[in-house]
C-alpha cells in the first residue's frame, strides 16, 4: 500500500486518477479540496498496486474538520509500505516543511514526485532542483512528473514497485476502490460546488446524499448542501435559483457516466450552525 502525502493543491488527486486512468477523486484549484482518505486500486497483469490518497497536511485549520483532516494524513503513512510525497516543482512553503518534519518519524521508503514540472520555463533548472531535495532526506527515488500532462507516471511506478510486498491481491482484479457509490454521489456534487462559487465561499459546505435508490433503468439520487449561515446558503442558491441548478445539472451529467444509469438529482440547501466542529456531523461525513 502506498500512501499520497504532500500539502493541499500540489497535485495528489490529479496524479492517482491518472495513475488509475479513471476518476475516482474530485479535484479543483482549490486548496483543501480533499477530505478523506480514498483508497485506490490499480492491478495489472500480476501486480496490483493500492495507493491512499490523503489531505493536504495544512497549517491555520481550527475547525475539528482541519485537525481531523491532518490526523488522517499524518497517522496512515505508518501503516503503508511506501510513501509518495508530492510536491510542486520549485514552490516551496511552510506546509511542505510541516510535511517533511512529519516524515522525519517514519521508517517506510519515501518516493518523492515533483509535480508539475511541464511549468518550469527554463528545464536546466530540474537537475539543480533534484539535488536540492535530496540533501533533504534519504529518499529511495525522486521523480520529476506532470500528473496533468501525463509524463513521468511510468517511471513513478517503476520506482514504487520494489517496494511493495510479494502476496495474494487484496482486492479484486477489477475492484477500484473500497467507497460506495454514495459517498462519490456526495464527491461530485461538493466538486461541482467548489468550482461554481470560486472565492465567493469559504469550505464552509458538506454534502449528506439523503436518498440513493435505483428504479429499473433510473438512479434517484437526493442530496443535502449544508452551510453554516444563512448568506451562504443564499450564494449557493444564486439569483432565481440558476447557480443550485447549474450545480445540479454538471453533478447529474458525472453521476450518469461514473454509475452508468440516467439519473434524476434532487438538491437542497440547510443552514447547519457549526457543522465543521460538530463530531456527530463530521462522523456523518465520514471525514476521520
Amino acid at each position: 500500500m502506498i500512501a499520497i502525502v504532500g500539502r493541499p493543491n500540489v497535485g495528489k488527486s490529479t496524479l492517482l486518477n491518472h495513475l488509475l486512468g479513471q476518476k475516482l477523486c474530485i479535484t479543483s484549484r482549490k486548496p483543501q479540496t480533499t477530505r478523506h482518505l480514498i483508497l485506490g486500486v490499480k492491478t495489472e497483469g500480476n501486480v496490483q498496486m493500492i495507493f491512499v490518497d490523503t489531505p493536504g497536511i495544512h497549517r491555520g485549520g481550527r475547525h475539528a474538520m482541519n485537525q481531523r483532516m491532518n490526523r488522517a494524513a499524518s497517522s496512515v503513512v505508518h501503516d503503508v509500505d511506501a510513501v509518495l510525497w508530492v510536491v510542486d516543482r520549485a514552490i516551496w512553503t511552510e506546509e511542505d516543511q510541516q510535511v517533511l518534519d512529519r516524515l522525519a518519524s517514519i521508517e517506510q521508503p519515501v518516493v518523492l514526485a515533483i509535480n508539475k514540472v511541464d511549468q518550469m520555463a527554463d528545464k536546466a533548472a530540474l537537475l539543480p532542483l533534484i539535488r536540492k531535495y535530496s540533501v533533504m532526506r534519504e529518499f529511495a527515488a525522486i521523480v520529476p512528473l506532470s500528473a496533468l500532462q501525463k509524463t513521468g507516471l511510468d517511471e513513478l511506478e517503476k520506482a514504487l514497485l520494489p517496494h511493495l510486498p510479494s502476496s495474494d491481491f487484496i482486492y479484486p482484479e477489477d475492484q477500484l476502490t473500497d467507497k460506495s457509490e454514495r459517498f462519490f454521489a456526495a464527491e461530485i456534487i461538493r466538486e461541482k460546488i467548489i468550482r461554481q462559487l470560486g472565492e465567493e465561499l469559504p469550505y464552509q459546505t458538506a454534502v449528506e446524499i439523503e436518498q440513493f435508490k435505483q428504479e429499473g433503468g433510473l438512479l434517484r439520487i437526493a442530496g443535502l448542501i449544508l452551510v453554516e449561515k444563512e448568506g451562504q446558503k443564499k450564494i449557493v442558491i444564486g439569483e432565481g435559483g440558476e447557480r443550485l441548478k447549474k450545480i445540479g445539472q454538471q453533478a447529474r451529467i458525472d453521476m450518469q457516466e461514473m454509475f452508468g444509469s440516467k439519473v434524476m438529482l434532487q438538491l437542497w440547501v440547510k443552514v447547519r450552525r457549526g457543522w465543521a466542529d460538530n463530531e456527530r456531523t463530521l462522523n456523518s461525513l465520514g471525514i476521520d
